[in-house]
């Protein structure tokens, strides 16, 4: 279907008189029949009933106008963005990201790229399939751990940080206070745990299931376990880097040697000068808030 077709089924669906759709849409009501006709023929499907001069939908009709008013304004919105960026910006640099905690300073490293480079976009996208975007090219910068990253080809790789492991804990847990816990500290309590947890992580979590009288139990995702923890149903270990940095809960380093490092990476052929200084901004913010994570 073309965007004629497409105006004219939507405006159509609106006022069902194809008198009244065509004024509107300032086109003869023969030209406005046949553009309906021709899409229906398309489509396979009848879009419109017609009993003597009432019009009205079909069943399916109503499903596919309302699929197609969401599209159309869609459509609208991208054509608008792309006119906007193209007026302000000459390129776009898209990194992406798990979730936004993975480095909660990205605002920071935007603002003084864009100072530096205020003709250059920077599009952060987040999500569990940002790998695969950037294996599809879709990303630009990809945010990920070595054990990982090292897999891929055709990618340069540069060490980001090292993630350590903290305990989550209420405020009023009475081992908020210390500076750092160890795993005999958590004897006799309930410690939470997660399928899929990061080797470090889970080598972590194994070391404090040792202890004598340490009991577990499954926690799907961070989420349910901040609200378990919350509630005093356990505690947790997790990685320093889903600390967003609230002030809810109490995070305390956990005596480990396991950390889980982290990389930033991008594609070989990528010879834009403008997504290596991008990286280099993103490593130096990291470095003067190291301990932090």
């Amino acid at each position: 279907m073309n965007e004629k077709q497409i105006s004219s089924i939507i405006k159509l669906s609106e006022t069902l008189n194809y008198r009244a759709a065509a004024e509107e849409l300032f086109v003869s009501q023969p030209a406005l029949t046949y553009q309906i006709q021709a899409a229906e023929e398309e489509l396979g499907f009848a879009i419109f009933n017609h009993t003597g001069k009432k019009t009205s939908l079909t069943p399916a009709g109503e499903q596919f106008c309302s699929t197609l008013r969401s599209l159309q304004r869609q459509y609208r919105r991208a054509v608008e963005d792309g006119q906007n960026f193209s007026s302000k910006y000459s390129d776009n640099i898209t990194i992406g990201l798990p979730f936004r905690s993975a480095f909660r300073y990205l605002p920071e490293a935007m603002q003084e790229f864009m100072t530096k480079e205020p003709s250059i976009s920077i599009t952060p996208v987040f999500g569990i399939n940002v790998m695969e975007r950037y294996l599809q090219g879709q990303c630009d910068i990809l945010f990920g751990f070595a054990q990982n990253i090292n897999q891929l080809s055709e990618t340069i790789t540069y060490p980001f940080y090292e993630s350590r492991i903290y305990i989550i804990l209420r405020k009023d847990d009475p081992l908020a206070d210390k500076k750092i816990i160890k795993a005999e500290d958590l004897k006799n309590r309930e410690l939470m745990v997660g399928g899929g947890s990061p080797k470090p992580l889970y080598n972590a979590q194994q070391s404090v299931l040792d202890m004598p009288g340490v009991h577990s139990f499954n926690s799907p995702d961070h989420d349910t376990t901040l609200v378990n923890t919350a509630a005093g149903k356990g505690i947790a270990l997790s990685l320093g880097m889903l600390n967003d940095g609230s002030d809810d809960f109490a995070w305390i380093p956990f005596e480990t040697d396991e950390k889980l490092n982290c990389v930033l990476c991008k594609h070989i052929n990528d010879k834009r000068k403008a997504v290596t200084s991008f990286i280099r901004i993103l490593m130096d913010i990291q470095k003067e808030h190291e301990k932090e994570l």
